[in-house]
């Protein structure tokens, strides 16, 4: 069958100029989703695509920026959108930032390397995960761009002391402590399809791989992934859990306030805590001195049924009234998705999934197609706003609009 992907692609010429081909074609993130769908054996892409549990939050996350209305203005000179900002005290050139991801060299190799370049290339910062599959000195000699590392709180604090002191020295621009990752979420797709690092590949596994031949040369050649900063810290007892499992296994589940204050003493640059949903929360962290709170929910990937992030970023916005930047992650899917982030009160999105779906598609190109797209969306909804600059993207453009409940929803999709 025909799929307006391939479009002119024509399958005599080489792999590489039709992947380029199907990247120029893509027309929004779903469609690199679809060409990443298409590439990755099905364990990976619902690694990458898939939440906790019933998923409730992981769709909710979208639908709460869907359900969003926008009031434009009109004779507005909007004919050159400045969408730079400022990010933990340096300018970037889009309200971007690359969330942090694991295991993403399961969707192509050094696709970390891959997806920080991008972001470097198009002056947005990129966030490195703990449990990356690059390290923390590679990632800094391979980039030279606006780096931030991530950190997930491990049990043993000697050993967090050491990731904190090797970013440091590494010159990374601010430390991203993780807060909602007190254990690995339920995530059952995962256990259905038996995901691990290492890899521990079933037969039906093999099978799959052996049904997208592209994506298993390129595995062969890059060799099996490992989480590259935590190296020896967890050991080979767990080499048949799945990867939350085995990073949950991990986490340090009784790490309090007492415990971020000694972390923002020990970093000496920018701190911003992520994974903050209540606004007492958030207001008790301005307290103690983060420089950037990030609301987020994991992506849908840890507590099912928590609230989606947009839902959750007007009461935190209220709460703080602009005491400190707030960013926000969870279901950022298009540019105007960043426009109303912006109107609710955030300093700029994050985004994980949409651009690791380029990345699956395509490597670093891949991962700057996604990039690009969400900021030509973004300049296309301003203009269309009547938003001349992000400074000007305030309160007075959200419409209240009445919203429809998900049960009316389906009812009447059931009764057409």
């Amino acid at each position: 069958m025909h799929n307006r992907l391939d479009g002119f692609c024509s399958p005599s010429t080489s792999r590489m100029k039709n992947m380029a081909c199907r990247l120029a074609q893509a027309l929004s993130i779903a469609d690199l989703r679809v060409i990443a769908k298409r590439r990755l054996p099905r364990a990976v892409f619902e690694f990458i695509d898939g939440g906790s549990e019933d998923e409730i939050t992981l769709r909710e996350n979208r639908s709460a920026f869907e359900r969003i209305r926008l009031l434009p203005r009109v004779l507005n000179d909007v004919s050159a959108p400045d969408i730079r900002t400022t990010l933990a005290g340096k300018q970037a050139q889009a309200p971007i930032v690359i969330a942090p991801m694991g295991s993403c060299m399961l969707a192509w190799p050094q696709a970390d390397i891959a997806i920080a370049r991008a972001a470097a290339g198009l002056g947005l910062p990129y966030t490195l995960s703990t449990m990356s599959t690059t390290s923390i000195e590679a990632m800094a000699q391979a980039v030279q761009g606006e780096l931030w590392f991530q950190l997930y709180v491990l049990k043993d604090r000697a050993f967090n002391d050491q990731l904190v002191d090797r970013a440091q020295s590494a010159g990374y621009g601010a430390l991203v402590v993780t807060v909602d990752l007190q254990a690995g979420g339920k995530r059952e797709r995962d256990l259905r399809n038996g995901i691990t690092i290492p890899l521990r590949l079933s037969m039906r596994q093999v099978l799959s791989g052996m049904a997208h031949p592209g994506w298993a040369l390129q595995m062969l050649r890059g060799g099996s992934p490992q989480f590259e900063n935590v190296r020896g810290y967890m050991g080979n007892q767990a080499a048949n859990l799945t990867i939350a499992a085995k990073v949950g296994q991990s986490l340090d589940p009784s790490y309090d306030w007492n415990d971020l204050a000694r972390l923002r003493e020990r970093w000496k640059g920018k701190l911003l805590v992520k994974g903050v949903e209540h606004p007492q929360d958030a207001a008790r962290l301005a307290a103690l001195g983060v420089d950037g709170i990030w609301i987020s929910n994991h992506g849908g990937r840890q507590l099912d049924g928590a609230v989606a992030s947009a839902d959750a970023l007007p009461a935190i916005a209220a709460q703080l009234a602009g005491k400190i930047p707030l960013l926000i992650d969870s279901g950022v899917r298009r540019g105007v998705d960043i426009l109303k982030a912006r109107v609710l009160g955030a300093q700029a999105v994050a985004v994980g999934r949409a651009v690791l779906y380029g990345a699956a598609a395509g490597g670093e190109a891949g991962a700057r197609r996604a990039l690009q797209i969400l900021m030509d969306e973004l300049r296309l909804s301003m203009m269309l706003s009547g938003v001349a600059s992000l400074h000007d993207a305030g309160a007075s453009l959200h419409h209240p609009a009445i919203r429809t409940s998900i049960t009316s929803t389906l009812a009447e999709q059931m009764y057409r």
